[in-house]
């Protein structure tokens, strides 16, 4: 007999950094659990339908998921575009704020009666960026995986009073094993950007493993846009489960050593 499969699928409300309101997306498999948690970190095109299509993929293979909504301050009831030329005019997600959402968010799946206690973080373009932000901040987050993230090699005219540091300078007080997936294509991060990062890694002993696909440019997983690469995409997401899977589970994995194929 088959397997039964069910999922939860729902906007929930979150109590974000300085306690403030905002919605999020969360799905979770039907059943007792226990259940690992991931959040989802948007690109910058918003909370948008692929987004909370991730955050889906997710429950159906066996997490907890949920998706804040970074840019509810500047537009709560706009769509993802409407809501994407608010944040870029106010000058991005201020990088605080940022962290004390996808906090709030880790801390709400921890508190779930099916959690089995670890919460890894992914994000996408802008969100990628954020999840090495936060794996630097946050102290408490099992396992990243950066997805193209540009501008965490940053120049000074990159800077600004809502993102003041360049994420790299930050490499020191990362404490997650890190999962980066790039397009050799991509412009930003480019292949010089990625390699100095992962200099930075392997200067102050992080572990990560970083892969970068030929033919592949920015945005490679989104299935609904031009730069969609089904090969690269397909070849990410079984890394991305092999990654969550090691470090995750209920089991704490040994200490390995910081690797690049």
């Amino acid at each position: 007999m088959a397997l039964y499969e069910g999922m939860l699928a729902e906007t929930v409300g979150l109590h974000g950094h300085n306690g403030e309101y905002i919605n999020a997306y969360f799905a979770r498999p039907l059943g007792a659990g226990s259940y690992p948690g991931v959040v989802v970190i948007h690109h910058m095109p918003g909370w948008d339908e692929g987004s909370k299509e991730i955050v889906r993929k997710f429950a159906y293979h066996g997490y907890a998921a949920i998706s804040p909504n970074l840019f509810y301050r500047e537009a709560p009831d706009a769509s993802s575009d409407d809501a994407a030329a608010a944040v870029r005019a106010a000058g991005g997600v201020p990088d605080e704020r940022c962290v004390g959402d996808v906090d709030a968010a880790a801390k709400y799946l921890r508190a779930l009666p099916y959690s089995n206690g670890k919460v890894g973080i992914i994000g996408y373009c802008s969100g990628g960026r954020q999840v090495y932000l936060v794996a630097c901040k946050l102290k408490d987050i099992d396992a990243a995986v950066d997805c193209y993230g540009g501008r965490v090699v940053a120049t000074q005219q990159d800077l600004s009073p809502r993102a003041p540091v360049a994420p790299i300078d930050m490499t020191k007080d990362m404490s997650a094993p890190l999962l980066g997936l790039f397009g050799k294509e991509d412009g930003n991060p480019n292949p010089e950007h990625v390699a100095k990062m992962e200099e930075e890694l392997k200067r102050h002993g992080k572990t990560y493993e970083f892969h970068s696909y030929d033919n592949t440019g920015h945005g490679f997983f989104s299935v609904d846009r031009p730069a969609y690469r089904p090969e690269s995409a397909a070849d990410g997401w079984n890394k991305i489960f092999a990654w969550y899977g090691k470090y995750l589970s209920s089991e704490v994995p040994a200490t390995e050593t910081a690797s690049r194929r």
